[in-house]
């Protein structure tokens, strides 16, 4: 279902609010993990980011009282090749799209070459296991509990056939060949403990580059279809150990301008968040339960078109760095193409009614050139700031802006 409301969102004035640099300056490009794990540990004082200060990526660990830090890692091999970063090398280096973190107890799971490993926050680190040659991976996900963790992979053809070093898409369309060629995903979980392969879940004829475990039951594993034709139809799927459900079926005609992404579990494991754009061109933002009931999706004013990414804080809340624009932003494009958001926007979501109070904090600054400077804003723990990656001083930091006590 969608809104019934002529006008769901309610805006209100940008505040400005002023951001802090949470990392050093100069050139070490710094960066969050991917959103769909935080990158901070559960006292929100210790913050775990990847730098490439060496010209390699690494992960480090700051202290952000203090303002020291430690060095976990000691890659030394350049960027391994997995989805979003294609140009990297097979089988060799830090998978820099591998990392989450289980925040209680400071460890943090990531992939080098082939090897799965973790890492904890005084720098002790262990092998758990390697995934098969032949499979290309993605981005991990730990459960709440710290006993399992879930590692996507696919059939290394789905990411074949390049194109030259420096463009981030291949040459043709992944989704449409892996099912043309009936290659296949595969949901690897791995006991944290042992490093034994708890479960090897096959799903054909699928491009999986995302999963998450519920935070209520490390038994039920959320993941995407990625670019698929039918992106809004097909994007999320929902695994419980038996068997394989679609969350959003709207039937057959949707087609390619329907489209869905970033889906991402509640911090309560109540509900799924996502968001997207319907076939005439409208943003929306939308909520389903595990077991696809209560489907509400409320849409966006017409005129904010700029991409950008979706994720929940305190029950109620969401931030957001796209969609919302004011005259003079400038149309910052990804790819050639989209243009991204200029705010970090935080949204009090009332999903009964359908409405929507939006309060646009600060410009961000981001020039949205690659992945890695994508903004990625994520609440604290406690939710009362929000961090984000920004090249707004040339290059990417990690930042911290409040979030304002009344919304």
């Amino acid at each position: 279902m969608t809104t019934d409301s002529a006008d769901p969102v309610s805006v209100l004035a940008p505040l400005g609010t002023a951001i802090r640099r949470l990392t050093e300056g100069g050139a070490g490009h710094d960066q969050l993990l991917y959103f769909t794990s935080s990158s901070l540990l559960a006292d929100d004082r210790q913050l775990v980011v990847i730098s490439e200060r060496d010209g390699h990526p690494n992960l480090f660990l700051r202290d952000l009282a203090h303002g020291t830090e430690r060095q976990l890692t000691h890659n030394t091999d350049g960027v391994l090749k997995s989805y979003v970063y294609f140009n990297g090398q097979a089988y060799r280096g830090f998978g820099k799209a591998s990392v989450s973190l289980h925040a209680a107890s400071g460890t943090v799971y990531y992939i080098q070459g082939r090897e799965i490993r973790y890492v904890d926050a005084d720098g002790r680190a262990r092998t758990l296991a390697e995934y098969p040659a032949g499979q290309m991976t993605a981005f991990t996900h730990v459960s709440s509990d710290g006993t399992r963790l879930c590692v996507p992979t696919v059939d290394a053809r789905a990411l074949d056939d390049l194109r030259p070093l420096g463009m981030p898409r291949p040459d043709y369309d992944i989704d449409e060949r892996v099912r043309r060629e009936h290659l296949s995903s595969w949901l690897r979980v791995y006991d944290t403990r042992t490093g034994a392969e708890v479960c090897c879940e096959r799903v054909p004829e699928a491009w999986i580059t995302h999963v998450q475990f519920s935070p209520r039951d490390r038994d039920l594993i959320l993941y995407n279809h990625e670019w698929p034709s039918d992106c809004g139809i097909r994007r999320v799927w929902l695994w419980d150990g038996r068997s394989h459900r679609r969350l959003r079926d709207e039937g057959p005609g949707r087609g390619r301008a329907d489209w869905t992404c970033h889906e991402m579990w509640e911090r309560d494991g109540a509900a799924i968040l996502y968001h997207g754009n319907y076939p005439d061109g409208r943003n929306y933002v939308g909520r389903v339960r595990a077991d696809g009931s209560e489907r509400v999706e409320i849409p966006l004013p017409a005129p904010w078109r700029r991409y950008g990414h979706f994720t929940e804080g305190p029950p109620g809340l969401l931030v957001t760095d796209g969609c919302f624009e004011t005259e003079g932003d400038d149309a910052v494009a990804i790819r050639g193409h989209t243009p991204g958001g200029a705010w970090i926007s935080v949204l009090h979501v009332d999903w009964v009614r359908g409405l929507i109070r939006w309060q646009p904090l600060c410009r961000h600054g981001s020039s949205w050139k690659s992945q890695d400077e994508h903004p990625h804003p994520i609440f604290n723990h406690a939710g009362n700031a929000i961090l984000f990656v920004s090249d707004r001083d040339g290059a990417r930091g990690v930042y911290a802006v409040p979030v304002p006590t009344r919304l």
